[in-house]
């Protein structure tokens, strides 16, 4: 039973769960811990960056990386929130379509010209980014369409929002298509070898563009958002989701190395920084703590799927069954 809890598909949930248990603790019973209010917040939490790190993880399953995240989710929201005051879809489509024509040229740029993800998308950060300072003239943008905030805040069901709902729409919809189809299993094969994947029919050129435009519209639609549920919108005030987006990529079980992950362990690991943070502030730590939290949460999860500590445990339980009993 350990073993299967400690294997890589389970391990995003048991380490989910111990988080909860260990909060749970922390609380002492005081109840500010399990309560309606923080799920919301928690679930308000994994709204802001969950997307992101869905997106982000995709293309890292690939063995790619997609820095640009960064400047789509703050450009996005600052489209939106200029063309949409009056007509709010008009502004949430617009940002949604360059979110997705932004990702499929870089993916394009990749593969034809056999290029670095990271130093592409790199150049597209600093692009969106620009872009954003231009159109904003470089300050903070209010959105005047109070109604539209208050609708994606409003608390239903004791702990959801509009926001949250969307987010966990696209992540079982991105789970059921990798279980009932073979993208899942190709993506998988890109990752693993790339070479391998192309001789077996996989279309890899298509999925790696694929890959990227997903990922510019989850981090558009992340942006987009959050501008319109703060009122606002600024080109550098949304510029701290990489490290939180990375992070939930790599505790849902996302190896730099490619190969590895399924959707749902990317939604535990974006769940478990929410977990953490909102459960952290119930309690009454201070900020910092959370930092701390998330350290040592990602240091124990690295040691964990280090080659080394595997091999020694192989080791450690292969002499185990040959000593004899007492």
């Amino acid at each position: 039973m350990w073993r299967q809890l400690a294997g890589p598909h389970w391990r995003p949930f048991t380490v989910l769960a111990a988080c909860i248990l260990l909060l749970a603790a922390l609380d002492a019973g005081q109840g500010a811990f399990l309560s309606a209010a923080t799920a919301y917040s928690t679930l308000q939490i994994f709204a802001t960056v969950s997307l992101v790190t869905l997106g982000l993880g995709l293309t890292m399953m690939i063995r790619e990386f997609d820095l640009s995240v960064v400047g789509m989710y703050g450009m996005a929201g600052c489209i939106a929130v200029l063309t949409g005051t009056e007509h709010p879809w008009l502004g949430f489509f617009l940002a949604l379509a360059i979110g997705l024509a932004a990702g499929i040229a870089q993916g394009f740029i990749i593969v034809r010209l056999n290029l670095s993800s990271v130093g592409v998308t790199l150049g597209g950060l600093l692009v969106f980014v620009g872009i954003a300072f231009v159109l904003t003239e470089s300050r903070s943008l209010p959105y005047d369409n109070l109604a539209v905030a208050l609708l994606l805040n409003e608390r239903f069901g004791g702990i959801f929002s509009i926001r949250s709902v969307v987010a966990l729409a696209f992540f079982a919809s991105a789970a059921m298509i990798f279980a009932w189809t073979r993208l899942g299993r190709d993506i998988i094969a890109i990752g693993s070898d790339r070479r391998a994947a192309m001789t077996t029919g996989v279309k890899v050129d298509a999925l790696i563009i694929g890959i990227f435009a997903f990922s510019g519209l989850c981090a558009a639609l992340s942006g987009v958002l959050l501008s319109y549920s703060l009122a606002s919108a600024s080109p550098a005030g949304l510029a701290d989701v990489i490290a939180p987006a990375a992070a939930g990529a790599i505790l849902g079980g996302i190896s730099l190395g490619g190969g590895t992950g399924r959707p749902l362990g990317i939604a535990a690991g974006a769940l478990t920084l929410a977990v953490l943070r909102s459960g952290l502030n119930a309690v009454g730590a201070p900020p910092f703590v959370n930092d701390i939290a998330m350290g040592a949460v990602l240091l124990t999860v690295a040691v964990l799927d280090g080659p080394d500590l595997a091999r020694r445990l192989i080791v450690v339980r292969r002499l185990a069954r040959r000593s004899p009993t007492a």
